[in-house]
């Protein structure tokens, strides 16, 4: 299936930033790129212009990046699972490939250091590892490696190399504080224990002062220890009055001396370096968890947990929101209909809608503490329809974003699945529980015109027929039911020995293709339910998501596998893969006009392609 001649996808441009790594985000020395994870890979984009470039070698998501002082590596660390060794990666940033891919810790990179003179990277292991290793960058070995903690204290957080020793580095965590010395002879790393006195905390961050001299630990308590590097004795702990709400989760130490706090609460703050009084403060929305400084500190770049990055200039302090990104799973995306300019995705908490061009986002409509499993734009352009978890069916304005309609307790255990017709008149939901129903939308409200009782189980995906008399679903029980609409019964059943994740009719409504958990495509006949044609749809994984391009001739799938696919239909063999997702992919769509197609992924991302087959110029 997938031979290596076959032509790649073209990636025209990516939404997305894991916000939740911590000091994920960073600027190069050279002023000119931010580098930060999405996935399983690390994203290079360009500041003046946007553009970006991938770097991939990573089996799993990302859990931290450092950039040497040079600028010539870049490290990164993945997760992986339980018994299993995460892998550390040396990239040769000129060259944008892999320089060395070294391999001791188990399943959690937690942070890594680069030596000021790029001869050293020191890297942490999470706590079902707890060590600490040193490697040498040249020869691609490890030069040593030693407990992290002593088993007393807690699990170590971070690490940070002083900025003109190669021989010397700090470890901090959970009541461990620790200053390293490397012995290159003997190759042994020596500790000394640094001195906090009564003052017990859980350090989560670490930067040290241009001259060595003092070490600045961030605390979960939400104030700062300043500590001396070079006796280890406690030195000052501020602020004394007004903590920083939820813990300091990352701090930066500015050419002036001054520090940039970020706080779990989302208050970015200047505070001064002898009393770390408040100069400026700025709240951003949800916990700071990256602050990158941009050449000599005149702009500075912050990422948070909400996935947005917002630019800074030091004279004025105002953050300026530079991108944003949902920050968990994407659970679907729609097109709408008539333009393709637009397009929404729903993940946890909210709905969004972005411009396909300059992928940007214009609405975003929130309901907090409940996720959005499905969501469709009619095709009048004049709602959106979205399935909630908590069993509710909203309708919104896609321009203002404004609650239309609510329908409660549509389904006992979620809406799982949801579409519209064309006429725009009704809706058809499928839930948990596996029932399927029909509701009729009008100017006074709504009313529910049957519930269809045959699924056993959640019902995933719903598609309406082009005459709007005839609708399939699929499901998680293995059976895919065709249903007459006007009259509420089953016309059709099929049963594949699979859970059903996702089924598409063919533009000419004769033929349904479906698939799911078992990788195949089977086309099958709607007149009589029989299987017509079966095709392997991918090597490892389920398939979540399938469509069909409108004139019938091309279908797109993604899956488990993290492969965007474009296939013929008459066929059966894919064109074109796309390589791009550090996730599994969640759902995918071809836009109207054939030009764009538009995938999302459980990594948050969007990944918006170039479709290869573009229509016949009329």
């Amino acid at each position: 299936m997938e031979a290596p001649g076959q032509p790649q996808l073209q990636l025209e441009a990516v939404i997305g930033f894991n916000g939740h790594v911590t000091s994920g985000l960073r600027v190069h020395p050279d002023s000119e790129h931010l580098v930060y994870p999405l996935g399983c890979r690390i994203v290079l984009k360009r500041i003046k212009d946007g553009k970006q470039e991938f770097l991939c070698g990573h089996t799993n998501n990302v859990s931290c990046v450092s950039v040497s002082k040079s600028g010539a590596y870049i490290a990164s660390g993945q997760v992986n699972f339980m018994g299993f060794q995460a892998l550390v990666i040396i990239w040769d940033y000129a060259q944008r490939t892999i320089y060395a891919q070294l391999e001791l810790h188990k399943a959690k990179v937690e942070a890594l250091a680069f030596s000021p003179n790029d001869k050293y990277l020191v890297s942490l292991g999470g706590q079902d590892d707890g060590s600490i290793v040193v490697w040498n960058i040249e020869t691609k070995q490890a030069i040593c490696g030693s407990p992290a903690s002593a088993h007393s204290a807690g699990h170590c957080l971070t690490v940070q190399y002083s900025n003109k020793s190669d021989n010397i580095f700090v470890s901090a965590g959970t009541g461990t504080l620790r200053v390293w010395e490397l012995d290159l002879l003997n190759r042994k790393i020596r500790h000394t224990e640094c001195q906090t006195g009564k003052l017990k905390r859980v350090v989560k961050c670490i930067e040290i002062s241009e001259d060595d001299q003092f070490i600045f630990c961030g605390t979960t308590s939400g104030d700062i220890m300043k500590i001396n590097l070079r006796t280890g004795l406690l030195s000052d702990c501020g602020p004394a009055k007004k903590k920083y709400s939820l813990g300091v989760s990352v701090l930066r130490i500015l050419k002036s001396g001054d520090l940039l706090v970020g706080s779990g609460s989302g208050t970015f703050t200047l505070c001064s370096r002898t009393n770390f009084k408040t100069l400026k403060e700025v709240q951003l929305e949800k916990g700071v968890t990256s602050i990158a400084i941009r050449g000599q500190g005149q702009q500075v770049f912050v990422g948070t947990e909400a996935a947005e990055m917002y630019r800074f200039s030091y004279d004025d302090f105002k953050p300026e929101l530079i991108s944003t990104s949902h920050s968990s799973a994407v659970k679907d995306v729609a097109i709408c209909s008539g333009s393709s300019e637009l397009f929404a995705t729903c993940s946890e908490e909210d709905i969004r809608l972005w411009h396909i061009d300059k992928p940007k986002e214009l609405l975003r409509i929130t309901v907090p503490n409940m996720t959005c499993n499905s969501l469709e734009v009619m095709a009048d352009g004049h709602s959106i329809i979205s399935a909630w978890n908590d069993g509710n069916i909203r309708i919104f304005a896609p321009e203002s974003g404004r609650l239309m309609l609510m329908i409660h307790d549509a389904h006992r255990m979620g809406v799982t699945a949801i579409a519209g017709t064309r006429s725009c008149k009704r809706i058809v939901s499928g839930g948990g529980e596996g029932q399927v129903r029909v509701w009729m939308l009008h100017s006074r409200g709504h009313q529910l015109l049957e519930t269809m009782k045959e699924h056993k189980a959640t019902v995933s995906c719903i598609k309406i027929k082009s005459d709007d008399k005839e609708c399939v679903t699929a499901s998680s029980d293995g059976a895919c039911i065709i249903w007459d609409i006007v009259r509420f019964m089953s016309l059709q059943m099929v049963i594949g020995n699979t859970m059903f994740r996702t089924v598409c009719y063919h533009p000419e409504d004769y033929q349904i293709i479906t698939s799911g958990t078992d990788r195949k495509v089977s086309y099958w006949e709607v007149y009589d339910g029989t299987v017509i044609r079966e095709v392997e749809g991918s090597k490892s994984g389920a398939i979540n998501g399938m469509h069909v391009t409108q004139d019938g001739k091309y279908f797109v799938t993604g899956g488990d596998d993290k492969l965007v696919k474009v296939w013929d239909y008459a066929e059966g063999v894919v064109t074109h893969i796309g390589k791009g997702h550090g996730g599994s992919i969640t759902s995918i769509k071809v836009c109207s006009n054939n030009s764009t197609l538009i995938s999302t992924s459980a990594d948050g991302a969007i990944l918006r392609w170039r479709f290869p087959h573009p229509p016949p110029s009329s």
